[in-house]
């Protein structure tokens, strides 16, 4: 009788981790996907480079699951689709680079930055500073794999500082948005930040 009831509820418990699961991956999938639309969309202005999307997506998707196995996820999968959609000659491989180095910096800087102070101004800051950081490491790598089509300082001054100012307000408006639109759908495992 014992045996059974425990069995019974590791079942349940496996079950529960499964749907968890479930929903951090459709989450994640509709981050990325909604990313994908406004990477596209959004024209190139400074030499191919433009305000990216993508990187939005997967830093919301980084504050709102902060696992190391969702930010390889997230960090691979806008690599890959923001390189397909870019604009910029060559960018596939730089973005790839990027995405993926800058998720998992962006993670480091998002614990660090739970432990001192929890608000949507951090958030809000380390959008601002995840989006200096990938930037620097898109036009470094495009430099060394593909070259630059202009000045590494007049494209970071042109697209980069404009992107991290576009991507902190986005982040601003959505990130409230995404933390209660979780809240209301029960699902315990999403870290987030009291406003």
């Amino acid at each position: 009788m014992y045996y059974r009831r425990g069995l019974k509820n590791s079942f349940r418990r496996a079950e529960e981790r499964l749907e968890l699961n479930t929903k951090k991956l459709v989450t994640i999938a509709l981050l990325v996907g909604m990313g994908t639309v406004l990477h596209a969309v959004v024209p190139g202005f400074a030499l191919g480079m433009k305000p990216d999307m993508m990187l939005t997506m997967m830093f919301l998707g980084i504050v709102l699951f902060p696992d190391k196995k969702s930010v390889l996820l997230l960090g691979l999968t806008t690599g890959i689709i923001s390189g397909i959609t870019s604009s910029f000659p060559g960018g596939l491989f730089p973005n790839i680079i990027d995405k993926f180095v800058t998720a998992f910096i962006f993670l480091a800087l998002f614990v660090l930055f739970s432990k001192i102070h929890k608000s949507i101004v951090s958030v809000a800051i380390l959008t601002a500073i995840g989006t200096l950081i990938s930037g620097t490491v898109f036009l470094g790598s495009a430099y060394f794999l593909v070259g630059l089509p202009g000045q590494f300082v007049g494209m970071f001054a042109a697209a980069v500082l404009p992107a991290a100012v576009v991507n902190t307000i986005v982040m601003i408006v959505l990130y409230p948005v995404a933390t209660t639109v979780l809240k209301k759908t029960n699902f315990s495992e999403t870290q987030t930040i009291s406003q």
